[in-house]
């Protein structure tokens, strides 16, 4: 009778730790992802993406590992990071954005890869279209261009005096040129001058703030990418610096100093790329899954900031914001 008893309780305190949020018992799903930017300047995405799997059921080094890879904005490092995840025998990979799906879509036609943002994923190549995506990549478009024209606005309401727009990008990303068309097409509508300055390296943010200056920039726009994600502090303090007034595309610009950020919620994007993970480990194949497009947008002001730069955010702007650092 005591063995017995003795058996029962090892299998109901065994138990839980066999089984799993695949449906299935004695199986640990093995999920990579690949960001070109840092770990630190992903850190709220890949902690959405966690809270979001917990909630579904999976608990790291119980029944699911991870296996993560950053370039560190070193975007020629991603294809040997891809096939390094792509040889650990996955069974889903998370791309952090379009040029890590490049790099992995290269890598592999056959584990599947789930896109956590991509602002155009049919004109990438990556998919057949947003209804069937085809092959093994399906996920999340952030359709990030077609949002440009608002920050533009936004940046008008918020600095009335605009007469002269300094966009910086990066020439080597993904998208940059459909950015940069969209950004210069807003600009000239609402009369404004436009100017590039081009980000390939991280000696290159002082200097595109040095010609900003000298080209009488009145407001920047940034729309991010692996460069300035992984160097948000120095290009964030050079802002402050020369008071220029910049509007991005992600809040953690914002949370770090930022002025404004007008957007896709990342996380919220990262939490329904877990979504996607949780139906493949349970079957569901990548073909089969259509790409979503976003449905939660932000726009964060950091009214410290206005006043470090001295300006004024116009209450009408403030109050339309979903959150306000004061």
């Amino acid at each position: 009778m005591i063995a017995n008893v003795i058996v029962v309780a090892l299998f109901t305190t065994l138990f839980p730790l066999c089984t799993s949020a695949l449906g299935e018992s004695v199986k640990t799903a093995r999920i990579g992802i690949l960001f070109g930017a840092s770990a630190a300047s992903n850190f709220d995405r890949l902690e959405a993406f966690r809270l979001r799997l917990r909630e579904l059921g999976y608990v790291e080094a119980k029944n699911f590992l991870f296996e993560q890879r950053y370039a560190d904005g070193k975007l020629d490092r991603l294809p040997a990071l891809a096939a390094e995840l792509v040889n650990s025998k996955l069974n889903v990979i998370v791309s952090g954005a379009t040029a890590a799906t490049r790099s992995l879509k290269q890598a592999t036609t056959t584990i599947p890869i789930v896109m956590a943002q991509d602002g155009d994923p049919v004109g990438n190549g990556f998919i057949q279209s947003l209804s069937k995506p085809g092959g093994n990549i399906t996920g999340v478009s952030t359709l990030s261009p077609e949002l440009n024209g608002k920050r533009v606005e936004l940046l008008k309401e918020v600095v009335p005096k605009l007469l002269s727009l300094a966009f910086f990008g990066t020439s080597t990303n993904a998208g940059n040129i459909l950015e940069r068309t969209e950004i210069e097409l807003s600009a000239r509508t609402l009369g404004l001058r436009f100017q590039y300055h081009d980000i390939l390296e991280p000696k290159d943010i002082r200097t595109a703030f040095e010609q900003a200056t000298r080209d009488h920039a009145d407001a920047g726009l940034v729309v991010g990418g692996p460069m300035l994600n992984s160097h948000r502090a120095e290009f964030l303090a050079l802002a402050i610096d020369n008071r220029l007034p910049v509007i991005y595309n992600a809040p953690e610009f914002v949370n770090n100093g930022g002025l404004i950020s007008y957007g896709v919620s990342f996380p919220d994007l990262f939490q329904r790329a877990a979504i996607y993970v949780d139906k493949i480990l349970k079957g569901t194949k990548p073909a089969d899954l259509p790409v979503e497009q976003p449905i939660k947008f932000e726009l964060v002001i950091n009214l410290k900031t206005a006043k470090q730069i001295g300006l004024t955010i116009p209450p009408n702007v403030v109050g339309r914001a979903d959150r306000v650092i004061r």
